[in-house]
């Protein structure tokens, strides 16, 4: 057998009883890609290698990937600010990459950022370094450059309509007033379909004015009931990514759901 010489790809049959010639080929097969964290990606195609169909019974079909989310927490960046019931976001994202073993030691979108995996299901952890008033310069940023779907777009801040230590977790929403919510939907073009869990810090006392209120810190009985809130708010989170949403706020939003997984 001769092998061309020619820069051709070429195959030729001469007859039955003569030598088949063939150049050497380059297979170039299209791929499937998608890529986890830390390269985040969510780009997929649908094109595959081309394979026999003794392969194909031999081979057991390839479990599709993940998709990806973004879990953002909001609060107000600096010491002054850890703490403060204003910042019950950070520290819910923090409580979760604690659990799941994610550094939250990356900046970048004007956020700090961790990369990992909750089960098998890529995460990316955003704490918006913004301030809370523009917390959607970050979160808009990010949205845009991985082009990650709104429903995958999970954001944790604090309520002051809901009581103290309860969770919410919607499907969508308003802002409610509250500034940091306000930002994002502006940077998301106007679009309040992302899902949302609010952690409730209660009504300021009295005639405090509720700006104060949310920059107080917790006492040490507060702290101490908000431990369990974050510890139901990662089960929560869990159920979400990896059995659905309406799991997830079937748990959350069920009190007695939730004092059982207490």
């Amino acid at each position: 057998m001769k092998l061309s010489s020619s820069p051709l790809s070429t195959i030729r049959f001469l007859n039955f009883n003569s030598p088949l010639i063939i150049s050497p080929l380059s297979f170039n097969f299209p791929k499937t890609t998608f890529t986890h964290f830390p390269n985040f990606s969510i780009h997929t195609t649908t094109s595959s290698p081309a394979i026999t169909a003794e392969e194909s019974q031999l081979a057991p079909p390839k479990p599709l990937p993940h998709l990806p989310w973004l879990i953002v927490g909001l609060g107000n960046p600096g010491k002054k600010f850890n703490a403060t019931r204003h910042n019950v976001g950070f520290e819910m994202v923090d409580a979760i990459a604690e659990s799941e073993g994610i550094s939250i030691n990356n900046v970048n979108f004007k956020a700090l950022l961790g990369r990992g995996f909750i089960g098998n299901v890529p995460v990316m952890l955003a704490k918006p370094q913004t301030f809370m008033n523009s917390s959607g310069e970050s979160v808009g940023s990010i949205v845009s450059h991985y082009k990650i779907p709104l429903k995958r777009v999970l954001v944790v801040y604090d309520d002051l309509d809901l009581p103290f230590a309860k969770l919410r977790l919607l499907p969508k929403g308003g802002h409610g007033g509250h500034n940091g919510m306000r930002s994002i939907i502006d940077h998301l073009k106007g679009s309040r379909d992302f899902p949302r869990l609010r952690i409730g810090i209660g009504r300021p006392p009295g005639k405090m004015d509720a700006v104060n209120f949310v920059l107080r810190p917790f006492n040490k009985q507060e702290r101490e009931e908000l431990e369990f809130t974050f510890e139901r708010g990662i089960e929560a989170v869990r159920i979400l990514l990896l059995e659905g949403f309406d799991k997830s706020a079937t748990v959350v939003n069920s009190t007695k759901a939730m004092e059982q997984l207490g």
